[in-house]
């Protein structure tokens, strides 16, 4: 007779996460969590209403049973927490539909400066964000 052994759902698709970067479920449970000591606002089920999502798909993300929901999901979200929509569209492995269209638009350039940036210290970062939002060329 065969064992009935629970068995764990596989992880969500997608690359590998580092150690030092958390999954998207673990994140935003954290935070909720957090914010759920001083506000009980922040419980699952409220949450999971304020964001037009069920509480129990809200808690199969923050299990990583799931892959992350939607941008306009993630948005909500990101709202409710008082997150920068950004950073969890990152963990999500997402990029935001008016990022999305900025690339298309050069897609090659754009290709190249990102790889070149990838072991830029932040600081450099820093200085091409503000020389470019400043208007400085």
């Amino acid at each position: 007779m065969a064992s009935r052994r629970a068995t764990r759902p596989p992880p969500p698709a997608g690359r590998p996460r580092s150690a030092s970067q958390p999954r998207f479920g673990t994140y935003i449970r954290k935070v909720r969590e957090h914010l759920r000591k001083t506000d009980a606002r922040f419980s699952l089920r409220q949450v999971a209403q304020r964001i037009f999502v069920q509480p129990a798909y809200l808690s199969q993300v923050e299990r990583g049973n799931v892959a992350p929901p939607s941008e306009a999901t993630t948005r909500r979200l990101a709202q409710d927490l008082r997150e920068d929509p950004d950073v969890l569209l990152a963990l999500a492995g997402k990029i935001s539909e008016d990022l999305q269209e900025v690339i298309r638009r050069r897609p090659k350039l754009l290709a190249e400066l990102l790889r070149s940036l990838r072991t830029a210290p932040t600081h450099a970062i820093l200085r091409v964000v503000r020389e470019v939002r400043d208007g400085k060329w």
